[in-house]
């Protein structure tokens, strides 16, 4: 069975579209298979381009989204939610970045869509094998480990503990106190220092 991905072309106002031809890369990849919707946006991260990806994910029944737009350190969380909010596992979603890695870093306008078009191609094809993910949370027990029973080891344990945390402390030998309990006095009060 076919798969059904959307791929959205962010022209990021000027600049992706004054490099990068996005129409063609828009229509480029309307012919990579699996693909049944193609189109492009000048803010695709936009309010009104987060509404168009939630519409045409209904509209055009797709199963998984590829968004060629800026780096997914600025606004892969935001494609995310827009895609679940469409009704689509946000882990079935693709970001392709044709900001830094295309028009930022070329000035031939005929490569630089070209090879826009190869990342999109990438990105369909790797959405194509994504499986859909369920974020999961597992509980914190606020516990320590205090590995070493010697003097820092000890104090360690301490302030922890006063920090109102359980503490246990693992020492490999017979008896804690590390170095100290070799020693016969300390200085400057000649305690003894077991």
């Amino acid at each position: 069975m076919r798969k059904r991905v959307g791929v959205f072309v962010c022209d990021c106002g000027t600049n992706i579209a004054s490099v990068v031809d996005t129409e063609q890369v828009a229509e480029a990849a309307r012919q990579i298979p699996g693909v049944v919707f193609s189109t492009t946006y000048k803010y695709m991260c936009s309010d009104p381009g987060q509404e168009m990806i939630r519409n045409a994910i209904q509209e055009h029944d797709l199963e998984q989204v590829v968004v060629a737009s800026c780096s997914p350190r600025m606004h892969e969380n935001t494609f995310r939610r827009a895609v679940e909010a469409g009704g689509i596992n946000p882990y079935l979603f693709e970001q392709v970045n044709i900001r830094e890695q295309v028009s930022w870093v070329h000035t031939d306008k005929n490569m630089a869509t070209l090879k826009a078009i190869d990342l999109v191609r990438m990105g369909v094809n790797k959405v194509l094998h994504n499986q859909p993910l369920q974020i999961s949370t597992i509980p914190v027990t606020k516990k320590a480990m205090v590995i070493g029973g010697g003097i820092a080891g000890m104090q360690a344990a301490l302030d922890i503990a006063e920090a109102g945390y359980s503490v246990v402390i693992v020492e490999k030998e017979a008896s804690i106190g590390g170095k100290m309990t070799q020693l016969d006095k300390t200085f400057p009060t000649l305690d003894c220092a077991a």
